[in-house]
């Protein structure tokens, strides 16, 4: 995977991430909550990776 593409899921991610947070809260639901709180840290992860793929390719580039 690319790092633009693991920059894109990542947000894409975050943002159901945060939806199924205030689903969560709303409904009265923790179970939810909890699955928006996992969803949207999965999503911070996989910007990391296409940030740390991207400076890598700088390097390399570089060299």
């Amino acid at each position: 995977m690319g790092s633009t593409t693991d920059k894109i899921k990542g947000l894409a991610n975050e943002a159901a991430g945060n939806v199924k947070q205030a689903a969560g809260k709303a409904l009265n639901k923790p179970g939810l909550e909890a699955e928006g709180i996992a969803q949207e840290r999965k999503g911070e992860a996989q910007q990391m990776v296409g940030k740390a793929k991207d400076a890598v390719k700088k390097v390399v580039d570089k060299a």
